[in-house]
């Protein structure tokens, strides 16, 4: 059974940076778009950005040019660089299957706080 584990999470002031990591156990890792998810308080989940098995990217509109999204297929990982943090990035932050979700992992609690 594949599990999600995200780590990297924090605190951070606004305009600060954190890397995220999540580490997918299974062997079928490299064969799925993977996504980094995020959910505010009081919010519902939102799709924060994707990456393809071939590398194609796409963000939200509210992280464009701030996240960047990358993937290790031998280590099983992806990967969501955060700079320019702002205080409505607060969130806990997951990671899944952009499609074919799998159980949600524990998530990684991100606070942009001055």
């Amino acid at each position: 059974q594949v599990q999600l584990v995200e780590s990297g999470g924090g605190l951070v002031q606004p305009g600060g940076s954190l890397k995220l990591s999540c580490i997918a156990s299974g062997s079928t890792f490299s064969s799925y778009t993977m996504g980094w998810y995020r959910q505010a308080p009081g919010k519902q989940r939102e799709l924060v950005a994707t990456i393809s098995t071939g590398g194609t990217t796409n963000y939200a509109d509210s992280v464009k040019g701030r996240f960047t999204i990358s993937r290790d297929n031998a280590k099983t990982t992806v990967y969501l660089q955060m700079n320019s943090l702002k205080p409505e990035d607060t969130a806990v932050y997951y990671c899944n299957r952009r499609s074919s979700l799998l159980g949600w992992g524990k998530g990684t609690l991100v606070t942009v706080s001055s």
